[in-house]
């Protein structure tokens, strides 16, 4: 249980940093007016990017008190999948070496959280 609460720690600190680091040097702005905006999500940019910031850091908190732990990871597992669709797809595998932002860090996201939500895989609770 003690390396689950390394993961969850870890991933707490990973959604923190991205989130509180945009609040600061306008990069959720630009996300949503830069990119949103500009993909089709006009005039629902800049609403989507704060929305999603948030819920990262909402997730990173519940992370950190381990509570909601379940409800917490599907709304962000769902955010880094429409990050796979919508950004890094189209860029491959590879965040950095054989390519730029690809989809490798997202999916090990994925993949850690559903650890921590299932720590006993998907068996029947009795």
């Amino acid at each position: 249980m003690k390396g689950l609460m390394l993961l969850r720690i870890a991933v707490a600190v990973i959604l923190l940093t991205h989130s509180v680091f945009g609040i600061f040097n306008n990069g959720i702005n630009d996300f949503g007016n830069l990119y949103l905006n500009q993909i089709g999500f006009a005039p629902f940019g800049v609403f989507l990017a704060w929305s999603i910031k948030l819920s990262h850091i909402a997730a990173a908190v519940l992370l950190l008190l381990n509570k909601y732990v379940e409800p917490a990871g599907f709304v962000t597992i769902f955010i880094l999948v429409m990050g796979i669709i919508l950004v890094h797809f189209q860029e491959g595998w590879f965040v950095v070496g054989g390519g730029r932002n690809g989809v490798e860090y997202n999916f090990l996201l994925i993949c850690v959280l559903l650890a921590v939500m299932f720590p006993d895989g998907l068996q029947k609770k009795n």
